[in-house]
């Protein structure tokens, strides 16, 4: 049983504001507010948390309070999803990489930070660790795209104007299942209604470049240690997973989980849990 309201209940909900908009941090662990006192002032540096797309901090709604018990957790909502706005002018991970970087660098105090991201966070997170490699310590991605592996079709359906209320959930319904979770007793209710919430505040609906190798293009810049966590049914990567090491050669280790699929941390908790937390507690 999800138990959204009371993970959000234990956060602090920290609004930022720049002169392109608001930003929201969720915050688990952390003993003191932002900008963070230089290190040292913390015994345990914080992990931010990148969301895929269509998503919030709410995709994380299982790990941010087990992570919390050795570290403080940070959860963003990206730029143009959940509760933060969208930049005039950007449609795509490329254009929110100086935004990004300027939340990472206003935060943090210009203080190195880990990021683990999933899917269109990963591939944010990866394109601001080539371009602002000073911000990233190490990087954890997670069934991230832009390996130019995915196939022509995804297995997804859209909305149409005329879909009542039922249409629409059974959309959500067919796209959890078919894209996101690989086993059906996954898709319950309630995880139908995180998604509906979270694709409703989506304004950034015609992202383009996931299909391309955008990300396998931008690993030679990268300076910090990076790791790769999959699930082994990962339907974005129906017959190319095994080609992901290779194309993204320069991780230091790739793990995948099983019988799991493409949001592996929300369906396999225990087990990917299991794969970083000995990553993260290193820190």
């Amino acid at each position: 049983m999800l138990q959204v309201h009371g993970v959000q209940e234990q956060a602090q909900r920290i609004i930022q504001t720049y002169e392109w908009g608001d930003v929201v941090w969720h915050v688990w662990g952390a003993q003191i507010p932002p900008p963070l006192s230089p290190r040292g002032a913390e015994t345990t540096a914080p992990l931010v948390l990148l969301h895929g797309g269509s998503g919030s901090w709410t995709h994380w709604v299982r790990n941010v309070e087990h992570i919390a018990q050795y570290r403080p957790v940070w959860a963003l909502d990206l730029p143009g999803f959940g509760d933060s706005s969208l930049p005039n002018g950007v449609s795509d991970a490329d254009g929110l990489v100086p935004y990004v970087a300027q939340i990472l660098e206003r935060t943090f105090g210009g203080i190195s930070v880990d990021v683990m991201g999933f899917s269109f966070g990963g591939m944010t997170a990866g394109l601001v660790a080539a371009s602002h490699p000073e911000l990233i310590r190490e990087l954890v991605l997670v069934g991230v795209p832009g390996l130019g592996l995915f196939g022509r079709d995804l297995p997804m359906r859209g909305m149409t104007l005329n879909m009542d209320e039922r249409a629409q959930r059974e959309v959500h319904r067919h796209n959890l299942a078919q894209m996101m979770l690989t086993n059906v007793s996954s898709v319950t209710d309630e995880v139908i209604n995180l998604q509906q919430a979270n694709v409703s505040r989506d304004r950034m609906r015609r992202r383009r470049i996931a299909r391309t190798d955008v990300l396998a293009q931008a690993q030679s810049r990268w300076l910090c240690p990076v790791h790769g966590v999959w699930g082994a049914q990962d339907a974005l990567y129906a017959g190319t997973l095994s080609q992901v090491p290779q194309v993204l050669s320069r991780l230091n280790s790739f793990t995948l989980i099983p019988d799991a699929g493409h949001w592996v941390m929300f369906e396999r908790a225990e087990a990917f849990h299991a794969v970083v937390d000995p990553l993260l507690m290193r820190r």
